[in-house]
């Protein structure tokens, strides 16, 4: 009888963000979390990422990736959908429900996350140029646009369609993104929102893996 194959995923050698959990393995590391699922964790370097071996696997160079035999992944999004699909826990057993839950895993992706990278890429890539001030007030009202969306449809809720699903594992890791602009305090539920995925189990087990990475020193306990 064969033992079942435990997944291995891609992330950075030495993360940009210094270990704070914004990486994209973190969404993936969260989601094996919370369904239970053991992970092993290859190191890539920059370099190392934008070789032909590991464009194999992800064609634009970046991380994560899931090796489990002879399936390949890449995009954070469609791993996490994968771990879900395959392990109780992140979708519901109600069509309905599951649907909705599948759906803000979209939302969180397609709609709240692109103008919110739009602002890392301004100050990280454009903050050198002449327009960048001009360019700055226009960015932040996109995705306070966006978040007084969320923020009204969120309103007093716990969760975005009841319980805690894949959807707000998606959400939440987006919206973190949000954290060092200070932007997201404008919206207090959301806030809240964000705290209480932050203070889950599951995602202070893969935050503290995440950031052992990051300092060389294993996870507490």
């Amino acid at each position: 009888m064969s033992l079942p194959m435990i997944p291995t995923i891609t992330v950075f050698e030495r993360s940009p963000d210094g270990g704070k959990g914004l990486a994209r393995d973190m969404r993936v590391r969260w989601a094996f979390e919370e369904v239970g699922q053991p992970y092993e964790v290859r190191l890539v370097s920059f370099g190392a990422m934008k070789e032909p071996a590991h464009r194999a696997l992800h064609p634009f160079g970046q991380i994560p990736t899931y090796e489990e035999g002879d399936l390949a992944l890449f995009e954070s999004g469609a791993i996490v959908f994968h771990i879900a699909e395959r392990h109780a826990g992140l979708l519901p057993d109600n069509a309905n429900a599951r649907a909705r839950a599948i759906t803000w895993m979209f939302a969180a992706l397609n709609t709240v996350e692109p103008p919110i990278l739009d602002l890392q890429t301004a100050k990280f890539l454009e903050g050198d140029q002449t327009w960048y001030e001009q360019r700055l007030p226009l960015v932040k009202n996109r995705i306070r646009d966006r978040l007084g969306e969320l923020s009204d449809r969120l309103g007093d809720a716990e969760w975005l369609d009841g319980s805690f699903s894949a959807g707000d594992l998606m959400m939440v890791t987006v919206l973190l993104r949000l954290k060092p602009s200070g932007m997201l305090g404008e919206y207090p539920n959301l806030s809240a929102y964000v705290a209480q995925g932050e203070v889950r189990p599951a995602y202070k087990r893969a935050f503290d893996a995440q950031l052992a990475v990051f300092t060389g020193k294993p996870p507490t306990a």
